[in-house]
């Protein structure tokens, strides 16, 4: 059965997207059979793998809305092991439309039961917010990985998040774990990177990953030809940040 990792932070702009398609790629490409989940209406991890969103007959929106077969959702070998259920913008309407509906932290989880077999690992891409779309990952989720941007803020999204998170797994999904702290656009230039590193990791206290993603022109560049960065320039910095980054995945889930 899959374990299904969320990638989330409130936060805008802290490389959460680019860590849900290249982490997606990189388990891929290390023979994992993975799905990735477009959990975010403005469906950056769909376009980023160059699909067409008018083109997708069906989302992630009609799975968890109009009860359509996630199966029926999935568009199958982005890349070799990796297949992505696409998001759309009618997301957006999602916390509206779920107020009053029963079971509504749950729907997500219910929809991948029936392709949670099919795969080693489930990357859902979470919205910067922490609404109804994001509690519904967090429910259907193992665990989570939070993406940290280097910067004078990181701490501020982060305990936001975190208090999020404490909330679920008392009341909602007392199986869900922490799986860590990835920092990401690490600068070794600047004091202020390391500053950022020093304090999170003295807040946390061991649920940080030993890989930080480096500011790099390349993994920007990515997105923009449809592709992950393993596949747009391999042998690049951030290439060879997320294979490690997956590699301590890897590890931390073959321990368990």
């Amino acid at each position: 059965m899959a374990r299904i990792i969320a990638i989330t932070n409130q936060k805008g702009g802290v490389g959460k997207t680019t860590t849900s398609i290249n982490v997606a790629a990189a388990l891929a490409e290390a023979s994992q059979k993975v799905l990735l989940v477009d959990f975010d209406p403005q469906a950056n991890a769909t376009s980023g793998f160059g699909i067409e969103i008018s083109e997708a007959q069906n989302t992630i929106y009609h799975v968890i809305n109009e009860n359509i077969d996630p199966n029926q959702a999935i568009i199958q070998d982005v890349v070799v092991n990796l297949d992505i259920i696409p998001g759309d913008i009618n997301l957006s309407s999602i916390d509206a439309e779920f107020a009053n509906k029963a079971g509504n932290y749950n729907v997500l989880k219910e929809c991948l039961k029936s392709v949670q077999d099919k795969y080693d690992y489930i990357i859902i891409d979470c919205p910067p917010s922490l609404g109804v779309i994001t509690i519904n990952a967090l429910v259907a989720a193992t665990s989570i990985i939070i993406p940290i941007q280097c910067e004078f803020f990181a701490l501020e999204g982060l305990s936001q998040v975190l208090n999020v998170v404490e909330i679920v797994q008392r009341q909602m999904n007392t199986n869900l774990l922490i799986e860590g702290v990835v920092f990401t656009m690490y600068d070794i230039r600047t004091k202020l990177s390391q500053e950022v590193v020093d304090t999170v990791k003295e807040y946390l206290r061991g649920k940080i990953f030993n890989t930080m993603i480096p500011r790099n022109v390349r993994l920007a560049e990515a997105p923009s030809h449809g592709v992950s960065i393993l596949q747009y320039d391999s042998g690049s910095s951030g290439a060879e940040s997320y294979r490690k980054l997956a590699c301590e995945i890897l590890s931390k889930n073959e321990g368990e």
